[in-house]
């Protein structure tokens, strides 16, 4: 009897790592190009929900044909078609008003401002911080106001 319980602890252990490592690892997505549709429904003929712009950051739920099921920062999800996705990294701000430094560091000098629902490029991570570009400014910004890859 003890080796069965040791076993099934082992295997419940091994499910819950499991599942654990594929949330990490989803895929995250970014819109390819301006005024992409995000649809109802996994065909072209499905009711428009929202239009996205480019760099919108997504995370794939599901593939069907060319479609890919998506869901956004806010938790809306949607189908866009497989044309308008891109691996390239985006970050939108999560939060209503953040800061973009200079360094890697809150005493690094504020270079701008940017506010909910703004969409950057993503440059590089380091430790906490996300290096992004939009607009011509370019900086780093703590990767809790943030959302994407």
């Amino acid at each position: 009897m003890k080796k069965k319980s040791t076993c099934l602890i082992l295997l419940l252990a091994f499910a819950l790592l499991t599942l654990h490592t594929a949330a990490a690892w989803a895929e995250m997505l970014s819109v390819s190009r301006e005024n992409a549709k995000m649809l109802a429904g996994p065909n072209g003929n499905a009711k428009v929900l929202w239009t996205l712009g480019k760099g919108f950051p997504v995370k794939v739920l599901k593939r069907s044909g060319n479609w890919i099921q998506v869901k956004d920062f806010e938790n809306s999800s949607g189908w866009i078609h497989k044309t308008a996705a891109s691996k390239q990294g985006h970050m939108i701000v999560k939060k209503r008003k953040i800061n973009i430094r200079s360094t890697p560091s809150q005493r690094g000098k504020i270079v701008a401002k940017a506010g909910y629902g703004v969409v950057f490029k993503t440059l590089e991570k380091k430790k906490g911080w996300v290096k992004v570009r939009q607009d011509g400014v370019t900086g780093w910004v703590s990767d809790d106001m943030l959302w994407g890859f």
